[in-house]
C-alpha cells in the first residue's frame, strides 16, 4: 500500500505504463470507459477550428492515457482481489481443518464460530457451536474456572492456559487445556482447545 510520500512515483509509473500501451498499440480494454458527451463536444468543437486543433489533439490524448490508466488499475485490482482470495480460502482451510478445537469467542465467552476439530471433541454437530456460551461445554464445577480464566485474557491480553474438565458426554474428552489469545484489533478471543494427554 502507498503513503502519501510515494503517491507521485505511483502515478509517475501508472502515467508511463499506459503511455507504453498507447504506443505500443494495445488495444483497449472490454472495460468500456464511456467517454461523456459534454466532453466529446468539447473535442469536436476544438478541433473544428485550426486554432485550437492541436489543444483538441492533446487532450484527446490526455483522455486515451487516462482510459488505459484506468484499465491498469482494473486489471492490478482484480489481480489483488484474486489474491486476496486466495489466501482467505487457505486461512478459512487451516481454520476449518486444524487438527486442534478452533474457538472464536465474544469477550463474554458467547461462541461466534468453531471449527470441526472443536465440534467432534464435544460431539455436537458444527452449526450447534454458535450462540452458546463455552462454559456450558463443561461440567459445573469448571465453569466458573473457565469464565474467569477468560476474563483473565481479555483484561490482560496475555496468552494464557488453563486444564478442564468437560461434561461426561463429550466424546471421551474428558480433560482439557484451552489456551486463548486476544485476536488484534479484534472484539474476539481465539481459543484453541485439546485434550491434555498429561492428564490420567
Amino acid at each position: 500500500m502507498s503513503t502519501s510520500s510515494d503517491e507521485p512515483a505511483v502515478f509517475a509509473q501508472l502515467r508511463r505504463k499506459a503511455e507504453a500501451q498507447l504506443k505500443a498499440g494495445t488495444p483497449p480494454s472490454t472495460q468500456n470507459w464511456a467517454m461523456g458527451v459534454d466532453a466529446l463536444c468539447m473535442l469536436h468543437r476544438l478541433s473544428s477550428n485550426p486554432d485550437t486543433a492541436q489543444d483538441a489533439l492533446k487532450l484527446l490524448h490526455e483522455l486515451q492515457v487516462h482510459q488505459v490508466e484506468l484499465d491498469v488499475q482494473h486489471e492490478e485490482i482484480a489481480a489483488n482481489e484474486r489474491v486476496l482470495m486466495e489466501d482467505l480460502s487457505r486461512y478459512r482451510a487451516l481454520f476449518d481443518y486444524a487438527p486442534a478445537g478452533y474457538f472464536l469467542l465474544d469477550h463474554e465467552g458467547t461462541i461466534v464460530e468453531g471449527n470441526l476439530a472443536a465440534a467432534e471433541l464435544f460431539g455436537l454437530p458444527r452449526e450447534d457451536l454458535g450462540g452458546h456460551r463455552i462454559d456450558t461445554l463443561l461440567t459445573a464445577e469448571f465453569r466458573p474456572q473457565l469464565q474467569e480464566f477468560l476474563q483473565q485474557v481479555v483484561q490482560s491480553g496475555v496468552r494464557a492456559s488453563c486444564t478442564v474438565q468437560a461434561k461426561p458426554a463429550a466424546s471421551g474428552a474428558a480433560t482439557l487445556q484451552f489456551v486463548a489469545s486476544i485476536l488484534p484489533g479484534s472484539e474476539c478471543t481465539l481459543v484453541t482447545c485439546s485434550e491434555d494427554t498429561a492428564v490420567g
